[in-house]
């Protein structure tokens, strides 16, 4: 590729990505501008399999391996604004997908402990998260759905696909004032929560938005009693 066409594909994406902050993400009620300026610095693209690279900053889910999909940028951003990641916090991630959300979580936090099921997809996001020098990422190959008690309390959880149910157990993982984004529920009617632990044995639920994402891999519909 020359040097021209190498600039004006640089310059594509940057326009992308300010339309992106500007007309899909600010105008869905994100104002916090820690994640605005995130998502305006953070290249998705360095995110996105390379069949999908040009429509990386488009208002959609987009596919990676192993059957598994990468979040709409304005779901991202909502994840980022619910949680508050604060410099001193631990975050767990549930699904590490390409990794782009835990590279913007990384950007704002202490630590995060991220576990993916998909032995394909945890090397791909650690190769990416390698080559961009993060070093307070921990990635781990393995099933979170319960949460990933090893590593816990946490001060905040995101579930970055869709569960018909919350496991109660990932709750307790949560430090005092600890807060858990998930999206509950099964298409087409889903919606996403922000969980907080108020004491030992309470917690509050703030309905955030509806929206219908993919399901995370292994959340399977609960079964049912048949007559």
């Amino acid at each position: 590729m020359s040097n021209a066409n190498l600039e004006a594909q640089t310059t594509n994406m940057d326009r992308a990505r300010f339309n992106m902050v500007e007309q899909q993400v600010r105008t869905w009620e994100v104002l916090d501008q820690r994640v605005l300026d995130l998502l305006h610095n953070i290249a998705r693209e360095d995110f996105v399999p390379a069949a999908y690279r040009g429509v990386s900053y488009a208002d959609t889910s987009i596919p990676l391996e192993d059957g598994q999909f990468m979040l709409p940028p304005r779901v991202i951003a909502r994840i980022m604004q619910a949680l508050e990641p604060q410099r001193m916090d631990r975050v767990l991630e549930v699904g590490t997908g390409s990794g782009y959300l835990t590279r913007m979580l990384a950007s704002l936090c202490a630590h995060v402990v991220s576990v993916e099921c998909s032995a394909t997809l945890h090397a791909q996001a650690a190769a990416r998260i390698k080559a961009q020098g993060i070093r307070n990422v921990t990635l781990v190959h393995g099933d979170a759905l319960r949460g990933w008690e090893s590593d816990s309390p946490y001060d905040a959880i995101a579930l970055t696909g869709s569960v018909p149910e919350l496991d109660p157990a990932i709750r307790q993982q949560l430090k005092l004032g600890g807060r858990l984004f998930a999206i509950i529920g099964r298409s087409p009617a889903m919606e996403a929560v922000l969980i907080t632990r108020v004491s030992a044995d309470e917690w509050s639920t703030e309905s955030l938005f509806e929206t219908v994402v993919e399901p995370l891999s292994g959340a399977e519909e609960p079964r049912r009693f048949r007559l």
